[in-house]
């Protein structure tokens, strides 16, 4: 956007005798885009733009488009007419900003290069020296404030500890920064995000189905419900683009994606007897243990459901799949997922990560001490 004020093209334009204030020429953007490398084309400069109206970043100036059009219409950066949607996960992400910000501008910054288990890590800090600084700089009024706000950064994925083992403590575990505010990102990376809210129209999660006959061609799974009640859906398989072009083996392609064919309703009652929270699960002496499950999935896939969010918990497991041969059970907590701690994410984000992930699942699981 700034780059867009300094070229003037974000200025102001007069049309029908009205003047639009900071607006931009679709067409003129799309042509920038493309001199300025950050799209080969037209197709993916609109694809580009298409995306930032969808995250509610530009508009069309009298919100009569939808969509963007690479024309001559004038379209406006929410930021610049005051109604960008100030979301929870939009301030977080500002704060975290500003802290880094303010971080690495000091002269004596606790942001630095440190090791744990022969592993270096960039823009490392202690919890304790992190809760300090913030006191210190007035950014809280208190450690217990600290913490909160420790702990909110790394559910919104700003931080987190280098090996994704612990939540924010007031401690002397290594935390970094996740995210470098400081890194140039290209808009390109925004088509390369992996579309998990699309998980959010299944009920159930794709990966949880088994087959009910091994027979060639048949699309049928079955769907095991804790209240035994049985629902047959359409079958969600692991594919690729390498599989799409004929590739007969869908495992083990690096660039994952979904099909997502019509699903039939199934049941979602959840099977926890009460809501958990992710303080209950974290707290010192809570009555819950840790399990490392390796679950190595087969040719449909692992064998159960995942439900809830923050945490999120094991709503079926299919007694005859690889996930219960494992030690899955159903209640239990999923903590991460191939080694990245996960506690804070939904349902659908977990099925996404997994859906596109190894074959071979490694999860850690938090599970009710009897």
């Amino acid at each position: 956007r700034l780059r867009l004020h300094d070229g003037k093209l974000i200025k102001d334009r007069r049309y029908h005798l009205r003047t639009y204030p900071n607006c931009f020429v679709a067409k003129e953007l799309t042509d920038w885009l493309i001199e300025h490398k950050e799209a080969p084309d037209r197709a993916t400069g609109i694809c580009l733009m298409q995306k930032l109206m969808d995250h509610f970043i530009i508009h069309h100036v009298c919100d009569e488009h939808s969509d963007y059009k690479d024309a001559k219409l004038l379209y406006r950066f929410r930021k610049d007419d005051g109604t960008f949607p100030p979301t929870k996960d939009v301030k977080v992400f500002l704060r975290g900003q500003s802290l880094y910000e303010k971080l690495v501008s000091g002269e004596e910054s606790i942001l630095k290069v440190r090791e744990e288990n022969s592993v270096k890590y960039q823009r490392t800090f202690l919890g304790c020296e992190m809760i300090d600084w913030l006191v210190q700089e007035g950014e809280v009024e208190s450690r217990k404030e600290a913490v909160e706000l420790g702990r909110v950064l790394l559910e919104h994925g700003i931080i987190q500890h280098v090996s994704n083992r612990h939540h924010f403590f007031d401690s002397d575990i290594l935390y970094h920064f996740w995210i470098n505010f400081r890194r140039r990102r290209r808009l390109a990376e925004l088509l390369n995000e992996s579309s998990s809210r699309a998980l959010s129209e299944s009920p159930d999660s794709p990966f949880c189905l088994r087959k009910l006959n091994p027979e060639p061609g048949n699309s049928s799974f079955l769907s095991v419900q804790t209240n035994k009640e049985i629902k047959i859906v359409s079958a969600v398989r692991r594919s690729s683009v390498t599989s799409l072009a004929g590739n007969s083996n869908p495992y083990f392609s690096t660039t994952p994606t979904l099909i997502f064919p019509p699903v039939a309703e199934c049941n979602p009652k959840s099977v926890l007897k009460r809501p958990v929270t992710n303080e209950e699960l974290l707290s010192p002496g809570a009555p819950y243990i840790k399990k490392t499950l390796t679950i190595v999935g087969d040719a449909v896939g692992w064998g159960f459901v995942v439900r809830g969010g923050r945490p999120c918990h094991i709503q079926a497991v299919d007694p005859g799949g690889p996930a219960a041969a494992a030690g899955m059970k159903v209640c239990q907590f999923v903590f991460s997922v191939n080694g990245m701690y996960v506690l804070h994410l939904d349902y659908q984000t977990i099925s996404s990560l997994i859906m596109t992930g190894p074959r071979t699942l490694v999860m850690e699981v938090m599970e009710a001490v009897e």
